[in-house]
């Protein structure tokens, strides 16, 4: 493709990314079943980086990665990202977890997480609900959060705002 054709075609890109509506803020995104997400809080204070995406097995019971790990370290506060009550606090394998019921069919899970709160002590957002501890799959320090939607899981990035919007910037042509 020449030149001229690619840059018209990079102009028009430009101008419908511009003429595009904005991406509501005031509620979290939608899944593929058009669902939309509350807005969580969270876990942990910023800076913050996902050391582990959410990947989606290919069936329920196939390999995938049913959560985020947030890059963190040992003794990093956990707050509650939303409203609930706790669930289950205890050691399953070698980790110490937590999970969270919230309203409307979501629960989360942390791990590995200290805590001193018990099954059926309530939550608000951004409560402290332990410390990031040592066990589990992911690098030491790192905080799994896993969440389950009427009992299946999706992908937590959901529930933490939209998607910042990409921006295509247009290139030149190697001579």
């Amino acid at each position: 493709m020449s030149t001229r054709p690619r840059a018209t075609i990079v102009l028009l890109l430009l101008i419908v990314i511009a003429l595009a509506p904005p991406i509501p803020t005031s509620a979290g995104a939608s899944s593929s079943d058009g669902r939309a997400h509350p807005v969580w809080r969270w876990p942990i204070d910023a800076p913050r980086a996902i050391a582990s995406p959410y990947r989606a097995p290919a069936h329920a019971f196939g390999a995938g990665h049913r959560g985020i790990d947030l890059a963190s370290a040992q003794g990093v506060i956990v707050r509650a990202p939303a409203d609930g009550a706790i669930a289950f606090r205890g050691t399953v394998v070698d980790r110490p977890l937590i999970t969270i019921a919230h309203p409307d069919g979501y629960v989360s899970t942390f791990e590995p997480v200290s805590s001193t709160l018990a099954p059926g002590d309530l939550v608000s957002a951004g409560d402290e609900i332990g410390t990031v501890a040592a066990g589990g799959h992911a690098m030491l320090g790192a905080l799994h959060l896993g969440v389950r939607l009427d009992g299946a899981y999706i992908n937590p990035m959901l529930l933490f705002g939209p998607v910042p919007r990409a921006v295509l910037l247009p290139c030149c042509d190697a001579p």
